[in-house]
């Protein structure tokens, strides 16, 4: 099958990465006033840890199933597509939310669209450019964080010119979302033999080095809490409408630090390592934390979230591609889904412990960031030979 390029970038990458930049526009409209909209209709700082967790872990089986069905059939596109519709559906419905109960049912059932898409996805960016993961996946990572930072620009326009309240904001997202199918209608599928594979989806069906590399991952996984954190801890230095506007402007910041830098990391790691600045964004969120801990300035909080979004860039895209990296061809959707299982599940208790130390003392949520993230940089050093293909 003849894979087109458009100046050494393939097609299905650009074009997935427009899907991409709809419904991540979407979603970071709805994002940035989750965790407020949340506080309005009664939860806790531990109730947003909860659903926070939830919208990171719900969708989790669902990655590595869909992964590993995915290899086992041959087919990438149904899966994706489906995603993409059932996380449209769910925004809708979140749009009509009453109580934080109707938030983490539909909040954590939008999510179930990202599980069935994610690992399909990747492999397809994965399968498009073998000799440029890291470019693809930064490419395709630049592309989504665009639309988060159009998105968020755009719910700030409507909360502070537009006055629209948090129900109408989420309803015009899962508007656009839907949006996000058409590009996705073009993506050329290379469509494999179905691999029919019975090793299972389990660890010991992974090379030992991509085992170790998710454990680590894993441990990271445990500090990287949600977002949402940031953004209430933002907030508690603001009053009024500042309270609000604030946060959001401040998250626009971290998802421009991200774009720019999204591409430019993987691209560094396709030549120095992924190891190499994966480490180093581990270690970048761990200063993040800390600075979180102890620092309220405005001037503070901006060049806080700014690390927070260089971090990111340095760390999602290239944990896919290392992953991408060690996976045998047959299983590439599989490894990928077992991988994003792994750090899904284990987000959910990541959030709790947070929400649970917010009860006692914000300062305490972030020092434990700190502690976890710093250990998984440690233990990345101490396995770095065994990371070796």
């Amino acid at each position: 099958m003849d894979i087109k390029k458009l100046k050494g970038v393939n097609v299905n990458v650009l074009l997935l990465g427009a899907v991409s930049f709809l419904n991540d526009l979407s979603s970071e409209m709805i994002l940035p006033v989750l965790p407020l909209f949340i506080i309005r209709l009664g939860g806790t700082g531990l109730l947003v840890g909860l659903i926070g967790g939830l919208r990171d872990s719900i969708s989790s089986i669902l990655k590595v199933l869909s992964g590993y069905y995915s290899d086992k059939t041959g087919r990438r596109k149904i899966f994706v597509s489906s995603g993409y519709l059932t996380s449209s559906v769910f925004k809708l419905l979140l749009a009509f939310s009453r109580t934080w109960q109707h938030i983490l049912l539909f909040s954590g059932l939008e999510r179930v669209g990202k599980g069935l898409r994610t690992a399909p996805r990747d492999a397809i960016i994965s399968d498009s450019m073998p000799g440029e993961r890291g470019k693809g996946f930064g490419i395709h990572r630049t592309l989504d964080t665009l639309g988060a930072i159009f998105g968020s620009i755009v719910v700030f326009l409507l909360f502070w010119f537009q006055k629209l309240d948090f129900s109408s904001i989420i309803f015009i997202a899962a508007i656009i979302s839907f949006l996000s199918l058409i590009p996705l209608y073009f993506v050329k599928e290379k469509r494999g033999k179905p691999s029919g594979i019975n090793r299972g989806m389990g660890y010991k069906n992974l090379p030992r080095p991509l085992g170790i590399f998710i454990l680590i991952s894993g441990i990271f996984a445990l500090a990287n809490f949600s977002y949402m954190f940031f953004i209430l801890r933002a907030q508690e230095f603001f009053t009024g409408r500042l309270s609000v506007g604030v946060p959001i402007l401040l998250y626009v910041l971290f998802n421009i630090f991200y774009a720019l830098l999204a591409t430019p990391s993987g691209m560094l790691s396709d030549r120095v390592g992924r190891g190499t600045v994966i480490a180093s964004g581990y270690l970048m969120f761990s200063l993040t934390s800390l600075g979180f801990a102890f620092f309220n300035s405005i001037n503070a909080f901006m060049v806080l979230f700014a690390m927070y979004g260089v971090a990111t860039a340095m760390i999602d895209g290239n944990q896919r591609a290392y992953v991408s990296d060690m996976s045998p061809g047959e299983l590439r959707a599989t490894g990928l889904g077992v991988f994003h299982t792994t750090t899904g599940l284990l987000a959910l208790p990541a959030s709790l412990i947070a929400g649970f130390l917010w009860q006692i003392s914000p300062v305490m949520t972030f020092i434990y960031g700190t502690i976890s993230s710093t250990l998984s940089v440690v233990l990345f050093i101490a396995f770095r030979n065994s990371l070796r293909m």
